[in-house]
């Protein structure tokens, strides 16, 4: 349980803030992976892990951007 309140306290963090154009807000999951690779599971290649992040969260607000249109369109 201590996990989970750690993930919403961050998560519930980063929604205060803007997030970067064109992305989405960490979510718990997303803070979840990216705290397991690079503070449980350290790896060589951090910038990749990061871009890795980055580039899901653009997907992700792509996606959400695109649902939301179609959504309107319908009568």
């Amino acid at each position: 349980m201590l996990a989970l309140a750690f993930l919403t306290i961050a998560a519930a963090i980063e929604h205060t803030r803007p997030p970067p154009a064109g992305q989405i807000p960490l979510t718990r999951n997303e803070i979840a992976a990216l705290f397991s690779t690079l503070i449980i599971k350290p790896v060589t290649d951090i910038p990749h892990r990061l871009r890795w992040s980055t580039c899901r969260r653009r997907r992700q607000h792509r996606a959400k951007t695109s649902h939301y249109q179609r959504q309107a369109r319908q009568p």
